[in-house]
């Protein structure tokens, strides 16, 4: 069989499509921007759904294909973002494009809960989605997951470690419960209901054998990870919505973090269903998370991972302020001291020129690394930029390696940290 599959670097998309081609089937993988490094190119489609909006712009893709399974999603608008063309309108087009290429199923990942309520933009877009393909004569599946774990680090498995990495546990307000689903048992479904006998034309809301609160999923986490259970507050409400607030400016800037204030709509209505029917058109027995968690013992990179989940953003919130505050500095208070940084040396004569150059290259580097688009890059150019006062500084003011207060010396600390975040900058 051959199987398109959108959102194949997501974490159901990848997952699902190395279980397709250990099971035999030919994957066709539609991914956004870049193929991911590890894909085979010669099987990867790059498509933007949110700027795929005519059937026209698929259907040279569905020649020949069997089935498609639709696992694109975004959580929220931002710079590179769109739920409503995601969802809704790529998606229609995606479905009407396959109704005219005669492909024999389609199954499509919705989110629970959406018929019943649409508190944000996410879950009006994903219900806009369904009702799309339900008017399509098409063999079609909407699977509604809750909240989706299993090894693989990405969205909520990953926000999970990392709160239970933190001593004391910061307890939301005004969540409702998690019926969390394992991506195993999320990906076997999908398996299930390619073959051509499974049924069609129905939807199935997938969640976990038990409703836990928050708290109770990241305890399970740290029970895990072979850490006790961290002290618990109630973060108060302000403070929620300040960082919710923080996660959409993030969003803003190219990240994907997965506490906006989408999520927080989402997470206040809960995330439970009904286990039967998925039970009775599979025979699937849905895995606890404990039972999950027990069946993959943790490694050192869980560890690590957990440890480093809330070091990220602090990093990337501190080199960007670092070098846009310098360069302000530099140009305003601290003017006088960086002239007479050089008086005295060759370049004298340039002094304000050069104090001016290097406060807007600072600031360029900052900015760029703030973006996530050109952070990468962004990175680089401020290790050049500190590499280069590194060596003008020892050939100008050799003195200064042995000043108290370490101004040429603190620059082998900086470097290290760019380092690192250019090691863990990736988020798939």
């Amino acid at each position: 069989m051959i199987v398109l599959v959108t959102g194949a670097s997501g974490l159901i998309g990848a997952t699902l499509c190395a279980r397709l081609v250990v099971e035999g089937h030919d994957v066709v993988r539609v991914v956004r921007g870049r193929a991911p490094n590890g894909l085979s190119k010669e099987r990867t489609v790059v498509i933007d759904m949110a700027k795929a909006l005519e059937p026209e712009d698929w259907l040279p893709h569905l020649v020949g294909v069997d089935a498609v399974v639709n696992c694109a999603g975004v959580l929220q608008d931002s710079a590179r973002e769109n739920t409503g063309k995601v969802h809704a309108v790529g998606a229609s087009a995606l479905f009407a494009a396959c109704e005219r290429a005669g492909v024999g199923r389609v199954i499509h990942f919705s989110a629970i809960g959406v018929d019943r309520e649409q508190p944000s933009a996410f879950s009006a877009s994903k219900l806009a989605g369904d009702r799309a393909l339900m008017e399509r004569n098409l063999d079609w599946v909407i699977l509604r997951p809750s909240v989706v774990l299993g090894r693989p680090a990405f969205g909520a498995s990953a926000l999970f470690r990392g709160l239970a990495a933190l001593p004391l546990l910061p307890t939301m307000p005004g969540t409702g419960r998690l019926q969390v689903v394992q991506l195993d048992d999320v990906v076997s479904t999908v398996l299930t209901l390619l073959s051509k006998d499974s049924p069609s034309r129905l939807t199935l809301e997938l969640a976990g054998p038990e409703a836990l609160t928050m708290s109770e999923v990241v305890a399970r986490y740290r029970e895990w990870l072979g850490w006790g259970r961290a002290k618990e507050f109630v973060l108060p409400g302000w403070i929620a919505a300040m960082l919710y607030r923080f996660g959409d400016l993030a969003g803003l800037l190219g990240w994907r973090p997965p506490m906006r204030t989408n999520a927080a709509k989402e997470i206040a209505r809960g995330a439970t269903g009904a286990l039967e029917p998925w039970k009775l058109a599979t025979g699937i027995q849905p895995s606890s998370l404990a039972s999950a968690l027990a069946a993959s013992p943790p490694t050192v990179q869980e560890r690590w991972f957990a440890g480093l989940y809330f070091v990220k953003p602090a990093i990337f919130v501190v080199l960007p302020f670092f070098w846009i505050a310098t360069g302000i500095i530099s140009l305003t208070t601290g003017w006088r001291s960086g002239v007479e940084l050089l008086l005295g040396t060759a370049f004298e004569a340039l002094a304000g020129p050069a104090v001016v150059a290097g406060a807007l290259a600072d600031m360029v580097v900052g900015t760029t690394i703030a973006w996530r688009p050109t952070s990468r890059a962004g990175l680089w150019g401020a290790i050049a930029v500190s590499c280069f006062y590194a060596i003008a500084g020892s050939i100008l003011r050799p003195d200064l390696w042995n000043e108290p207060l370490g101004p040429l010396m603190k620059i082998l600390p900086i470097l290290v940290l760019h380092f690192c975040a250019l090691a863990i900058l990736e988020e798939r």
